[in-house]
């Protein structure tokens, strides 16, 4: 059984550095899409220009979405996911370096499934990614089993 992806939605290239090495170090196999901007992530997710071509049956186990981002910003990524009955049920983690009360509220306001603010210490940054496959990937029984 081929693996489901994990998404992450993040423009800070030593983010995205962090997150393969801590999924690397933690032997989770499951491949790591990176889209750096929320535009080029709602492209993916719906299959529109460049991704026009994915197989709309390619659903993702696990989306990491930052919030400060280019183009289109994390919220309104997630509003657009909810939004629609094909990603609505997608497992989203809000993962950012923000402590805005306002974007903890707004997240669970449009139906994020976790919130969790990234750690700046690579140790801790690992413990966060470990916690996150155990539940996200292993424990928790999530809809893209069934779409």
């Amino acid at each position: 059984m081929e693996l489901k992806k994990i998404l992450l939605i993040e423009d800070n290239l030593s983010d995205v550095e962090l997150a393969r090495r801590a999924l690397s170090k933690l032997n989770i196999a499951n491949p790591l899409v990176v889209l750096e901007d929320g535009k080029e992530a709602l492209d993916y997710l719906f299959r529109r220009e460049k991704y026009s071509d994915l197989p709309d049956g390619d659903v993702p186990a696990l989306i990491l979405l930052d919030l400060k981002l280019p183009i289109v910003d994390g919220l309104s990524v997630l509003k657009e996911i909810r939004a629609n009955p094909k990603t609505r049920a997608f497992i989203v983690v809000i993962l950012t370096s923000s402590k805005e009360d306002e974007d903890l509220i707004a997240g669970y306001q449009i139906g994020v499934n976790s919130f969790i603010q990234k750690p700046v210490d690579f140790s801790r940054f690992v413990e966060v990614m470990k916690q996150i496959g155990l539940y996200w990937l292993l424990l928790n029984e999530g809809p893209h089993e069934l779409l």
